[in-house]
């Protein structure tokens, strides 16, 4: 494939380097392997969506010949799809799902033209954002949604969370609510927490930082997080 978007990563320094050219555009990774046949299905779609949107950095990563690509974003199967804005996670997709990568793909392109000062013609509909929030507060077994990112939180609670988790050595993935207004807002109802961050244990929301700072003083966070 020609698209000067499209590119299959040859090696971790080569996916660093393709990435990091533009730490605004939204990338999309694929994760795929050639003895499983839903990703011949997932190829085809990324291509297509490659061709359809110029403007989105498309990766291919051979999972099991790019381990530690794979292992530093906790890819466990393929196809697995991985959707970014630089080094920010916007959304992880395992499985065969074209319509939910088509969706977020849409959705997020959309948003960074809203960003740039454009008017978008993509919508996500109450359901299809749900679905998403879903997806995102079950990408791993401990998920913060914060301001920023952990190497450069955007606001001091975001910072302090960030510190907690790493002081009880808890593994966790993050995602960044300064990028996704919709992601944002729509947490605030589900959850019905009106601050940020916010701690998700397995696919749960369990407390902003006061509560998670009062379960670490009360000895319930190792309950809580410990079996994570």
């Amino acid at each position: 494939m020609s698209n000067t978007n499209f590119h299959i990563v040859t090696s971790p320094d080569h996916f660093k380097e393709i990435l990091s050219v533009d730490l605004k555009r939204v990338s999309l990774i694929n994760f795929w392997a050639s003895w499983a046949e839903p990703c011949k299905q997932m190829n085809n779609v990324v291509e297509e969506l490659a061709k359809k949107h110029p403007e989105l950095l498309v990766l291919q990563v051979e999972a099991e010949e790019q381990e530690d690509i794979s292992e530093s974003f906790e890819v466990q199967s393929v196809p697995s799809i991985i959707l970014l804005r630089g080094h920010t996670l916007l959304d992880k997709i395992s499985g065969a799902d074209a319509r939910a990568v088509t969706v977020s793909v849409d959705t997020h392109l959309g948003t960074r033209a809203q960003f740039d000062g454009h008017a978008t013609e993509n919508e996500e509909s109450e359901e299809e954002l749900g679905t998403r929030m879903r997806r995102i507060m079950q990408q791993s077994p401990v998920v913060l949604f914060m301001k920023g990112d952990p190497t450069n939180p955007r606001c001091g609670f975001s910072s302090k969370a960030v510190a907690l988790l790493r002081e009880q050595q808890v593994a966790f993935t993050h995602f960044d609510i300064l990028g996704d207004e919709a992601v944002r807002q729509g947490l605030k109802k589900v959850n019905d927490w009106p601050t940020f961050p916010q701690f998700i244990v397995k696919g749960e929301f369990v407390g902003g930082l006061d509560v998670i700072t009062e379960m670490v003083s009360s000895g319930e966070f190792a309950d809580v997080f410990g079996t994570a």
